[in-house]
């Protein structure tokens, strides 16, 4: 039976949503579902219909900023290193990060779980793995900067750091750094259609079929871009002043009315 759970980040200012299929031997689909969300100061609550809520104990007063499905596990990374794990959403356990950097990213790939975060010790942007979510193993990134997100598609992990690089990983331990793409900094992206898409916070759009060679696509928006996903066939980019840009391909964009000047910070 399929489980699917969704997986929604909110902070004060943003609203990021994440949804995920967990696979098995079974092809038929279950109705039931959860809606977890997490946030600031150890926030976590959960939901089977995304409009009653219901409080979840944390065990932590810190941040929560990312959260993502894989191997029949939850896990959430946030301030301080901060690593909590779930199999169902309602019980949570602290995990050992053996950092105290924040940690923003994280993704699901190559049986692997794969963080990244902060450099706030001044020595390079921290990468963490684990194949369960529970024991994590530091990797060296190769950059002093600190890295705000990471994906996984074509065999390969992509990893965005505040200065616009780019650094890649087939299997998550061993990284190569790549050209930087943008200096305004690179804050989120997807991967989807055989190809990944990142976004910047200086309004522009980047493509790459590899995550080595970008190309730099006309973006409908001046306003800095937060985050991409992609489904349905659609890729869309959200950002300040209200922004949301659809695309098909990646490469041409459209500009939604949304009717609102917020911040978007998050979409899927």
């Amino acid at each position: 039976m399929n489980k699917i759970i969704h997986i929604i980040l909110i902070s004060i200012i943003s609203l990021t949503v994440i949804s995920c299929a967990k696979k098995s031997d079974s092809s038929s689909t279950t109705s039931s579902g959860l809606f977890v969300a997490v946030g600031n100061s150890g926030t976590l609550l959960t939901s089977s219909d995304g409009t009653t809520w219901t409080s979840r104990t944390s065990g932590t007063s810190n941040g929560l900023y990312n959260i993502f499905y894989g191997n029949s596990t939850i896990v959430a990374v946030g301030g301080s290193g901060t690593i909590l794990t779930s199999s169902d959403g309602t019980t949570w356990t602290s995990r050992t990060s053996g950092t105290s950097e924040n940690l923003y990213g994280i993704t699901y790939g190559n049986s692997t779980f794969v963080v990244v975060g902060d450099n706030d010790s001044g020595s390079v942007g921290t990468i963490l793995t684990s194949s369960d979510g529970i024991t994590w193993v530091p990797r060296t990134s190769g950059t002093t900067n600190d890295l705000w997100d990471v994906n996984y598609g074509n065999n390969t992990f992509v990893a965005s750091d505040s200065t616009g690089g780019i650094i890649t990983s087939s299997d998550g331990i061993s990284w190569t750094s790549r050209v930087g793409i943008d200096v305004n900094g690179i804050w989120g992206g997807a991967y989807g259609n055989s190809k990944f898409v990142v976004a910047s916070f200086g309004g522009y759009i980047f493509t790459s079929s590899d995550g080595t060679s970008w190309v730099n696509v006309t973006s409908k928006s001046a306003s800095a871009l937060k985050d991409v996903a992609y489904g349905n066939s659609q890729f869309a980019a959200v950002g300040d002043n209200g922004t949301i840009q659809t695309s098909s391909d990646g490469i041409s964009w459209t500009l939604k009315n949304t009717g609102v000047t917020t911040q978007f910070s998050g979409i899927t």
